[in-house]
C-alpha cells in the first residue's frame, strides 16, 4: 500500500470533526480546502507564514482527492517550509522592510520612544523589553495612515462613497471587501513597495463596482490603478512571505 493511500484511509476513519492535516518535516500542517465555482483544476500553496498547506478545488471534486494530492506533494511542500525565511529578532542592528525600503534599526534607550524614520534607519529609543510591541503599534498606526489615503483615492476614483479601511492581521490573504462594502487590508503591506501596496487596496475597491473576478472587474482594477498589477502580483508571490517573519 502507497504512503499516500495509507494517508488518506487514515484520514477516512480520523475524528470526523477533525481537520485535516499532512506531515510535513515533521509538522502536522492543517490543510484548508476551499471549492471554487470558478475553478476548474486543483491547486496548492503554502501559506506565507508557512503555519498551513491551501488547497482550492473545482465544486465537484472530493475533499479526499484534495487531500491524497497533498499528501503526494509533500516532498515539494518540505521544500517550501526550507524556502521561508528564518524569523527576524527585533533588536539594534536589525534590517527592517518600511514601504520597500531597507531599515537599520537604531535603539538607544535614551532616545525619544517614537520612532524616528531616516533615508536608511529607523531611529528608536526606550526599553529593549517592549521593542517589539512599540514597533508593531507604530507599523500598524502608519499601515492605517496610509491604507486611508489609498482607499479614499481609489473609492473616488472608482466613483464609490468613501469607506473607512479596517486593518487585518490575516493568513490567508492581503484584502478583502465583503458583501456589505466593508475592507480589510492585511497592515502588513505597510512594509511591502508602494505599488503592492497600493494594487491590493484598488482591487478591494474594483470590488465595490463588481463582486467577482469578472472580465469586468478585471477591467475596472486596470481603470483604477496606475501601475501594473502584474508585476504588482509577481512581487507578492515572490516576496510576500518576508512580510510575516516579523512580529511573528
Amino acid at each position: 500500500m502507497g504512503r499516500e493511500l495509507s494517508a488518506v484511509l487514515d484520514w477516512l476513519r480520523r475524528d470526523p470533526h477533525a481537520d485535516p492535516t499532512v506531515e510535513v518535516a515533521g509538522r502536522a500542517l492543517p490543510v484548508v480546502i476551499r471549492r471554487l465555482e470558478r475553478a476548474r483544476r486543483m491547486t496548492m500553496r503554502l501559506a506565507p507564514d508557512g503555519s498551513e498547506v491551501r488547497i482550492s478545488i473545482p465544486r465537484w471534486t472530493r475533499t479526499a482527492e484534495a487531500i491524497a494530492f497533498a499528501q503526494s506533494r509533500r516532498d515539494w511542500l518540505a521544500r517550501q517550509l526550507t524556502a521561508l525565511p528564518p524569523a527576524v529578532v527585533l533588536a539594534h542592528g536589525t534590517e527592517l522592510q518600511f514601504r520597500g525600503r531597507s531599515l537599520q534599526l537604531v535603539h538607544d534607550p535614551k532616545a525619544p520612544r517614537r520612532p524616528v524614520v531616516t533615508d536608511t534607519a529607523l531611529h528608536l529609543g526606550g526599553p529593549e523589553a517592549s521593542l517589539e510591541t512599540r514597533l508593531l503599534r507604530w507599523m500598524r498606526t502608519e499601515a492605517l495612515d496610509v491604507l486611508t489615503v489609498d482607499l479614499a483615492e481609489y473609492c473616488e476614483r472608482a466613483g464609490e462613497p468613501a469607506r473607512r479601511v479596517a486593518l487585518s492581521n490575516a493568513r490567508r490573504r492581503w484584502g478583502s471587501c465583503a458583501p456589505d462594502g466593508s475592507i480589510r487590508i492585511n497592515w502588513r503591506l505597510i512594509m511591502a513597495p508602494d505599488m503592492v501596496r497600493r494594487s491590493v487596496v484598488a482591487h478591494e475597491v474594483a470590488h465595490l463596482v463588481h463582486f467577482d473576478h469578472s472580465p469586468a472587474f478585471h477591467h475596472c482594477l486596470k481603470e483604477l490603478f496606475e501601475g501594473s498589477v502584474h508585476e504588482a502580483n509577481r512581487w507578492l508571490k515572490a516576496h510576500g512571505r518576508s512580510l510575516y517573519a516579523p512580529f511573528g
